[in-house]
């Protein structure tokens, strides 16, 4: 039942943070005046979630006032996940709020195209075997094109510096879509709805990275450290906040202070004689008839008063009328919208819409209240307020810091969208996301369902403000506290667990799991269940109609058996049928985290069956918790009692009553109480124990300080992410190899994303090396698997990502698994 426990608790909602209202402060109104004046802006470009340069990005945003924005090509969900077990689409979903967090503090703007990260890559040929080139390159010509950069600047060279393949294609792809967003004989099918743009010139932030120093003292550079008295910070200070906001990735970064240059190699476009924008028209004079709007600009800014900002209300006012006078363009449009928020801000008027529910039910009812306070006194009235079900008019001016509340209980139809990132609606193509809706293509995140839009007529202006409708509750601990509304169908389902696995051990080979449907609002009635096609037999469908309230289960049992299946994997969908709802296949899915929104998910419930011709020996695993992987439910699954250990439990147990004992991925980078326990756990190995441990990491994510195993290795970052790469035994007649199950090039097919990473390098001759591998045109590497006998007892040092393949289902990976626990079992046949 950890599944459910899992969702149901995820409706809580005391474990994470959503984006707070906007508050401004008067130094965030008078920069904002300041940056009316300026009309220039700044793609960044690069591959991943964390490849930004945020001190850049600050600089330009909050110092140069650019429009500054940044395209990561994709959400990052192949990386690893130092704060929990997420993986792949999961991970991506959390990488993207981090960037929206950073983007908040740094002042940029976020896109994203609709490439998958599917792992580390070496070359950009590997990518641009799973990218579909023609359409990711549309995508960055697509935002591009919407957001019209004067200048564009990657992160990464296109000569292969940067070190992965997704960073070296990013940089390729930003220099064709440099040229083909100028063009309109390329992607004309995106004029519908953009024009054809031209950038200034396309330059590469050349960087050092460790030994790798692409710094040239003849490139052009600017300092970008300096100190901002108005905000209180340096944009190292800022940068730094924004850095560290990528906490799933461990980049953690201190405050930077003082002078920092940035360099940069023009790649394409007009050169750079004296400065970043040379040639680039930045204030209104690129706007036919604006002229007089600067002066009015200009007048604002020279009597703003940081103790009244009210007082700035109607000069925003006058420019905003000046701004729509104007003929359509971009940046009349942009500045308009910025505008808008300075009036708002300045004027002190408190905006928000909320609910008291976490969520919104389809066939169910959602209350909403809509609260508008006039803090300051501006000469504001409202007018109209408008959303999903509710349409009233107003009148009257708005009292003097007063709350002006509506409230209105509508019903949610089924039109209403259900909460579901819009990257995920459609089946996903192996490495990149299927998006039909082109509109919505370089969106950062969902549109959320419930928006609501109020008019307000302020100091003789019409302005229309939306506001997204959020759930609104105290926390004891927190206070006030606000999270996004979900939408939710009436029902959704749940299998449990989700990887069975079929075991040619068991006797009756045979094992049992549940379905689990979940009320979102009350129900009454006939539920049956199934699977598409049948996995199972047996269980017992509810007599009658089920009374459920919201949050309530039923579930019924099913017995899976191994008859008439082949060895290997397959997938069921699970199904529910409700009399009068209709069909159930739905699984909710949510994040929960304190940095970060709750995020929600839905996805086909299925449940991917494994047969294999498993052996196991030994019963007892003591599991050290590490950053956090699946890998403990995958022993459960084998059969193996699985004891969770963390500094307490190895402080104080007796390791001799485990018949292994695994290290959960990062153990040794994340826990710094391993340290103090090396030796017990030498004394376990040398007593007859076996140790294995998986993969830590080489870099500044938690450096490894203890030592690991009985004979000296160090971790490198060599890795073999070829997922088909072949495997060659080193050592054919090792019992690992052998012993209980005979290991053959058969379990390495269908592995997933990649087959090890952060191998054991500068190994001591004491241990032995199993496996050799390599990715194309690379020399075999016999890193990922090492073993050494230690006393009466076996350590494993191995870069092989079980923590992948296991929730997969990869049957070659539960037996090699099994022979690596087996390794001080032998001697007991």
């Amino acid at each position: 039942m950890k599944k459910l426990l899992f969702v149901l608790g995820s409706f809580l909602a005391l474990g994470a943070q959503a984006q707070d209202p906007v508050y401004r402060t008067s130094a965030d109104i008078y920069l904002g005046l300041r940056k009316l004046n300026v009309l220039g802006s700044v793609l960044y470009v690069a591959a991943h979630p964390d490849d930004e340069n945020t001190r850049l990005l600050a600089y330009l945003s909050k110092d140069r006032q650019y429009r500054t924005g940044y395209l990561s090509l994709t959400r990052g969900d192949g990386g690893q996940n130092l704060i929990g077990e997420e993986q792949g689409v999961e991970l991506g979903l959390i990488r993207t709020q981090e960037l929206l967090a950073a983007r908040r503090i740094d002042g940029g703007e976020q896109f994203f195209t609709r490439a998958f990260d599917f792992g580390f890559s070496k070359t950009p040929v590997e990518t641009f075997q799973k990218w579909d080139r023609e359409k990711i390159l549309a995508d960055v010509v697509w935002v591009i094109r919407k957001f019209q950069p004067d200048v564009i600047i990657t992160r990464f060279p296109t000569t292969g510096e940067g070190g992965h393949g997704h960073h070296t294609a990013s940089a390729i792809l930003a220099g064709e879509a440099f040229t083909a967003a100028a063009d309109p004989k390329r992607f004309p099918e995106q004029l519908k709805w953009v024009q054809p743009w031209a950038a200034k010139r396309l330059l590469w932030n050349t960087f050092s990275f460790g030994s790798n120093n692409t710094i040239r003292e003849d490139q052009f550079r600017f300092d970008v450290g300096g100190y901002n008295p108005i905000l209180g910070k340096s944009y190292g200070e800022i940068a730094a906040d924004s850095r560290s906001q990528h906490k799933s990735q461990g980049f953690g970064v201190p405050r930077g202070r003082g002078e920092a240059l940035e360099y940069f190699k023009p790649i394409a476009g007009d050169p750079v004689r004296t400065d970043l924008m040379d040639g680039v028209p930045l204030t209104w004079e690129r706007v036919p008839g604006a002229a007089p709007i600067k002066a009015a600009i200009d007048a604002a800014i020279g009597s703003f008063d940081f103790t009244h900002p009210e007082k700035t209300v109607p000069q925003l006012v006058v420019i905003h009328k000046a701004l729509k006078a104007l003929p359509e363009s971009p940046w009349r449009n942009q500045k308009l919208k910025e505008v808008q928020d300075l009036v708002e801000g300045a004027s002190g008027i408190w905006i928000e819409a909320f609910s008291p529910q976490p969520s919104a039910v389809r066939g169910d009812s959602v209350q909403i209240q809509v609260v508008v306070n006039n803090r300051l006194g501006a000469r504001a009235s409202l007018d109209r307020v408008r959303l999903e079900g509710l349409d009233t008019t107003l009148s009257g001016q708005l009292p003097v810091n007063r709350n002006v509340t509506i409230g209105r209980k509508l019903p949610v139809t089924d039109a209403v969208p259900l909460s579901q990132p819009y990257w995920l609606e459609e089946r996903k193509a192996e490495g990149y996301f299927n998006v039909s809706d082109q509109t919505q293509i370089g969106a950062p995140e969902l549109n959320r369902s419930y928006n609501a839009r109020l008019q307000l007529t302020i100091e003789g202006e019409s302005f229309e403000f939306v506001k997204p409708v959020r759930y609104k509750f105290t926390d004891p601990v927190k206070g006030e506290q606000y999270q996004p509304l979900a939408v939710l169908p009436a029902a959704t389902i749940g299998i449990d667990p989700d990887v069975v696995l079929l075991n040619d051990q068991k006797t009756k080979k045979e094992v049992f799991m549940q379905v689990q449907v979940l009320a979102h609002r009350s129900i009454n009635s006939r539920i049956s269940f199934g699977f598409r096609p049948a996995a199972g037999r047996g269980g017992s469908l509810p007599k009658g109609p089920v009374v459920l309230s919201p949050g309530a289960v039923t579930s019924m049992s099913f017995q899976i058996s191994d008859q008439d299946r082949p060895y290997g994997r397959q997938s069921d969908i699970g199904k529910a049928s409700i009399e009068g709802i209709g069909p159930v296949d739905l699984q909710l899915h949510s994040i929960n985290y304190n940095h970060i929104p709750t995020i929600r998910y839905f996805s086909a419930d299925s449940l991917t069956v494994v047969k294999a011709d498993l052996q196991t020996r030994g019963k007892k695993i003591g599991y050290i918790v590490g950053a956090g992987d699946k890998v403990p439910a995958a022993l459960e699954q084998m059969g193996y009692d699985v004891t969770l250990l963390r500094e307490k439990e190895l402080a104080r147990f007796n390791l001799k009553q485990f018949d292994a004992i695994i290290s959960g991925v990062r153990a040794y980078n994340t826990n710094e109480w391993l340290n103090p326990h090396h030796e017990k756990l030498m004394k376990y190995v040398e007593d007859g124990g076996n140790l294995i441990v998986q993969y830590n990491t080489s870099n500044q994510i938690g450096p490894v300080k203890a030592k690991i195993g009985p004979f000296p290795f160090n971790i490198s970052r060599n890795r073999i992410t070829d997922e088909n790469a072949d495997v060659t035994f080193l050592k054919p007649q090792h019992p690992v190899l052998n012993f209980p199950n005979k290991i053959t090039a058969a379990d390495f097919a269908g592995w997933v994303q990649e087959r090890s990473i952060y191998h054991a390098s500068d190994v001591d001759p004491r241990f032995e090396k199993i496996l050799s591998a390599a990715d194309p045109g690379e020399a075999p590497d016999e890193g990922s698997l090492i073993i050494a006998p230690h006393g009466r007892g076996f350590f494993t040092y191995t870069g092989l990502v079980f923590f992948r393949e296991l929730p997969a289902g990869v049957p070659g990976a539960y037996r090699l698994l099994a022979n690596l626990i087996a390794l001080n079992q032998k001697k007991e046949l």
